[in-house]
């Protein structure tokens, strides 16, 4: 059997050193590879390579061949005729593939049509089709800035997969998205596959990668450590660092337990409802946040958890109640970490640059950032880098180590840990609960993960009609909303 897509020995450099040691891959039809490992190991880079797209100053040599008989030199850039026919991307951020300026229907309606050569009614109706079972039929004429991350993601994926394009690289292809939401994905990647498809997934996502199956590798530093099928390798690791991965999975942490801080409140929200697009996000919500505590807000997507961040900072506006924040609080003490962190940084600006401007304009103690750096595992290389060459794992940790530079009161966190593997993203919860205990930093973590939440939280809010079941020791509340 011919493979659809092949690699002889890709390899990623900069001109100055390797950054992804040769892999050959050979994928099939029908079959599936993750590629599991840690943020910044070089899975994005080297499925970059693979595509065709690498950012500037980075090359990948070695060669790839398709089952068209079209083959070329990794450096060339000859493959790019093929996209969207014979190789499709979805990005690990879905607003690198979707159009700012064009409402969510028309852009899977011309994947079919310019792509897939469909007819404008044919194209209209399929694409209809495939909004609705995505859970996006409201949102058909939303621009993307309006849209959840959750909601973007599951839009680009539509538009990604209406090419018809036999192999699909996806990176990251469920972040953002709840349980629900997640199966519906997998369950379009396996339609793609039993119609002859093939997969190449980057994920974070363990219980992604067992239910796809296929084959499985790990990557440490740019090197393949440990590879085979993804029963063996997740069930019976090998390499000490996988069986450390699997270990960091937040069901197996110690839950966060303790008695409910005291003080003033940092912030007090009111009987608060919210609407987007004339629906009802959620209504007549109240909870108070203290020094020190840790909120988790759980819900599907689009149900309205990061609009209530939005409300709390101010940067949305309630339909009905109140907000309110503790006197003589700065309004820079009260920070986001956006679970897009490349909306947040300035795209032209290194980011060393935009650490230096940070601290001159806020008068920060600037001897703070080797050591927050070493903590959060960031390479001093990465300060003369753009935001858009750097993984979006690395870029979340600079995000939550501009926020920390601010000595916050209030940090809202929504979904900061959707781009990081186990073992990064619970050394980044570590911190924002290191912040609660140590500096009395109050936070709101929206996550889709129960299990993580249940771990660090103090209180719950659910928002949904939908209950989960939860960790007896955390009140919780629960508001009605409207999934859009």
């Amino acid at each position: 059997m011919t493979p659809l897509l092949k690699t002889d020995a890709l390899e990623i450099r900069t001109a100055e050193r390797q950054l992804v040691e040769p892999l050959s891959i050979e994928l099939y039809p029908g079959r599936v590879l993750t590629i599991i490992g840690e943020t910044g190991s070089g899975k994005s880079l080297f499925a970059q390579g693979v595509v065709g797209n690498l950012p500037a100053g980075l090359h990948a040599h070695g060669r790839v061949h398709f089952a068209n008989g079209f083959t070329e030199e990794g450096r060339e850039d000859g493959r790019k005729k093929l996209w969207g026919r014979e190789l499709s991307v979805l990005p690990q951020e879905p607003w690198l593939s979707l159009d700012p300026t064009m409402r969510a229907l028309p852009q899977v309606v011309e994947s079919y049509t310019h792509v897939a050569g469909r007819t404008s009614s044919d194209a209209r109706q399929q694409a209809r089709t495939d909004l609705k079972r995505l859970g996006l039929e409201g949102a058909e004429t939303r621009f993307p800035f309006q849209l959840s991350g959750g909601m973007a993601q599951r839009l680009a994926f539509a538009a990604t997969h209406a090419g018809g394009a036999k192999v699909i690289i996806a990176d990251e292809p469920t972040k953002g998205l709840d349980s629900a939401r997640i199966g519906e994905v997998i369950a379009l990647l396996q339609a793609g596959l039993a119609e002859g498809g093939a997969l190449l997934i980057i994920t974070h996502d363990i219980e992604v990668a067992r239910q796809l199956g296929g084959d499985v590798m790990i990557m440490l530093k740019g090197k393949i450590i440990e590879t085979g099928t993804a029963d063996d390798v997740l069930n019976n690791p090998q390499h000490e660092y996988t069986r450390v991965l699997l270990g960091a999975d937040p069901t197996r942490w110690s839950p966060r337990k303790r008695p409910r801080p005291q003080g003033e409140s940092v912030v007090t929200v009111s009987e608060l409802t919210a609407e987007r697009g004339g629906k009802t996000l959620f209504e007549n919500l109240s909870f108070d946040v203290r020094p020190g505590e840790i909120v988790g807000v759980t819900g599907p997507s689009g149900c309205g958890k990061s609009s209530l961040g939005d409300i709390i900072l101010g940067l949305a506006k309630a339909k009905a109640g109140k907000v309110a924040h503790a006197a003589g609080a700065r309004r820079v003490a009260f920070q986001k970490l956006y679970q897009d962190p490349v909306a947040a940084f300035p795209p032209t600006i290194t980011l060393g640059r935009n650490l230096v401007d940070l601290v001159r304009l806020h008068r920060l103690d600037a001897s703070r950032i080797e050591g927050l750096m070493t903590r959060l595992r960031l390479d001093s290389v990465l300060l003369d880098r753009l935001p858009g060459n750097v993984s979006g794992g690395e870029l979340q940790r600079f995000s939550l180590l501009r926020v920390l530079l601010l000595d916050p009161v209030f940090i809202f966190a929504d979904e900061p840990s959707s781009r990081l593997d186990l073992i990064t993203q619970k050394e980044m919860i570590e911190l924002l609960v290191e912040a609660a205990d140590k500096n009395g930093t109050a936070v709101l973590l929206v996550s889709h993960d129960e299990a993580l939440v249940d771990a660090v939280s103090d209180q719950r809010i659910h928002l949904g009609t939908d209950v989960p079941s939860s960790q007896p020791h955390l009140p919780q509340r629960t508001a009605l909303a409207a999934n859009v």
